[in-house]
């Protein structure tokens, strides 16, 4: 009989990897989840909010696709993982056996015992269920007077768009004295802050929530501010305080956990048979400079790729190569390439050439070694480069002037796009005559 894989997990890891596992095998395989039926594009949730596309538009498949790739499909909750019978127990009742075992539950908002954070009208904006929610709460701003968002990663700024979308009024709680300042270089963090600011949300910086306050129904009446007690009337808070592994299920069980599920370079767990990929997976030694819980995209798909072919037997360690991601700070598009570090872990050697454009809504920061002028990375905002080329550039360890100079190359705005790399050149130019 076939080897029966199951997947935990119907996200990004999960499912490349039981797509992967079926193109180079006959396993039997398995996805669980108890969120949707079929996987969706999470990072595309924003957008049906917006009205940009329905939720149909954000699966990648068709419904037929798993029969017809022999990928069996259990909509339940996993309450419990025995791994010496190796069986999985479910919340009402029913158990599933398995011969190998993929863990990709990715991850949970965080919550951080705020008296009223499980009233109705507080969520997060991560699962499905999250969307549902907003469009009971916020439909328009009849309904939802003003939302409060609390926490100020990628996530706070996604659902600031989405509801100043709706004409709803945002407050934006952020503990931190510049946004993002933790990543950002200071530079690009004041360029958000005005950013933000510029769309009419009410941007608090270095201000926490103290509690969520109800109504007479179990409602979101108002937020208190910790520093000044002051009382702002709402009826939604969005909790965006940065995300954790969602592993809370296995707990009870024989598998090494940290913060996530610590997994060797191979995404194997203590436990043989057992693996952990995606946002729930903790790697025992970090790759490089990255952190152990890797919560992004594109690094649950490689993981999904290397795993499946570790269980198709050809062991394969997680290698993701350079670091790179992507965002959107409402109008302005984001890219990192490489390492670029805000005051949180800069090394002595780091050091910064910053460009900012007169509009305020165009920068870059070029970090490099101050000793060897080794180019380390680059952020850019409001301008589109191209990923291979600077994956190229780190890759053989190109100096900072170098990648100055032949920034055009890497420019991937559209054509007939105004470019910005001669002033670019010009500024570096002056800044060296200056050092």
């Amino acid at each position: 009989m076939e080897e029966h894989v199951v997947i935990i997990g119907n996200g990004i890891a999960g499912v490349t990897a039981a797509r992967h596992i079926r193109k180079f095998s006959n396993k039997k395989i398995t996805i669980i989840s108890s969120e949707t039926e079929y996987f969706f594009s999470r990072t595309a949730l924003m957008y049906i909010y917006m009205g940009h596309m329905t939720f149909e538009h954000t699966q990648p498949y068709e419904n037929w696709f798993w029969e017809k790739n022999r990928i069996a499909l259990k909509k339940a909750f996993v309450e419990k993982v025995e791994s010496d019978t190796k069986t999985l127990y479910f919340e009402n009742g029913e158990t599933l056996n398995y011969d190998k075992l993929i863990i990709a539950t990715g991850s949970k908002p965080n919550k951080f015992g705020w008296p009223g954070q499980d009233l109705e009208g507080v969520m997060g904006l991560y699962h499905k269920q999250d969307l549902d929610l907003l469009e009971k709460y916020a439909p328009d701003n009849q309904s939802c007077k003003r939302a409060v968002i609390v926490g100020g990663g990628l996530i706070g700024i996604e659902l600031a768009e989405m509801l100043n979308s709706r004409n709803i009024p945002v407050t934006f709680l952020v503990r931190e004295q510049s946004f993002w300042n933790g990543i950002l270089p200071q530079g690009e963090s004041d360029m958000i802050n005005r950013h933000i600011k510029n769309h009419h949300i009410d941007l608090r910086l270095g201000t926490n929530l103290k509690e969520i306050v109800s109504d007479e129904n179990s409602q979101v009446k108002s937020v208190i501010i910790e520093e000044t007690g002051e009382e702002i009337p709402c009826n939604v808070v969005g909790l965006t305080a940065g995300v954790s592994p969602n592993i809370d299920f296995i707990k009870d069980s024989d598998i090494e956990t940290n913060k996530g599920i610590k997994v060797n370079r191979f995404l194997e767990t203590n436990i043989p048979d057992i693996y952990a990929i995606g946002d729930c997976a903790e790697q025992i030694e970090p790759v490089g400079q990255r952190p152990p819980v890797e919560a992004v995209w594109y690094t649950g798909r490689m993981m999904g790729e290397a795993l499946a072919q570790t269980i198709c037997g050809n062991r394969m360690a997680y290698n993701p190569g350079h670091w790179f991601n992507s965002a959107k700070f409402l109008d302005i598009e984001y890219q990192t390439y490489g390492w670029v570090h805000g005051k949180k872990g800069k090394p002595d050697y780091e050091k910064h050439f910053h460009w900012i454009h007169d509009d305020d809504t165009k920068c870059i920061t070029v970090a490099y070694d101050e000793n060897t002028n080794q180019f380390l990375g680059i952020n850019t905002f409001g301008i589109r480069m191209r990923h291979e080329t600077f994956d190229k550039w780190l890759t053989e360890k190109r100096d900072v002037h170098f990648v100055i100079n032949h920034l055009a190359e890497a420019n991937f705005d559209p054509e007939f796009y105004k470019t910005y790399e001669g002033d670019i050149l010009s500024a570096y130019n002056q800044t060296l005559q200056t050092v």
